[in-house]
């Protein structure tokens, strides 16, 4: 059974950095792509930055230029998958939960539980 934890988040003053980890534990066959995406109360799961196997980044336009994703890490044994999200210059606006995604098929997805993140002063 594949489960992902994130961990890292946290309260930042408004203009500090967070980085984010995302360890998906397992035996996955195939990734297509992760990713980070969060979510603030009534508001619908937003994407924030996703990475493909091959290294191909995408971001939201919001975060463009302050936050980067890693590329995926995975170890000798192919039972951990590691990304990370750097988080720089944190706007209030950015508090919300991170969701940690692996997709390994064309709509099937593993999601972590999310962690916490808040800026505030």
């Amino acid at each position: 059974q594949v489960q992902l934890v994130e961990s890292g988040g946290g309260l930042v003053q408004p203009g500090g950095s967070l980085r984010l980890s995302c360890v998906a534990s397992g035996r996955i066959l195939h990734i297509l792509s992760m990713g980070w995406y969060r979510q603030t109360p009534g508001q619908q799961r937003e994407v924030v930055a996703t990475i493909t196997s091959d290294g191909t980044t995408n971001y939201a336009d919001s975060v463009q230029g302050r936050f980067t994703i890693s590329s995926i890490s995975r170890d000798n044994t192919g039972t951990k998958t590691t990304v990370n999200l750097q988080m720089d210059n944190l706007k209030p606006e950015d508090t919300a939960v991170y969701y940690c995604s692996l997709r390994y098929g064309l709509r099937s997805f593993y999601w972590g539980r999310g962690t916490q993140v808040t800026v505030s002063s």
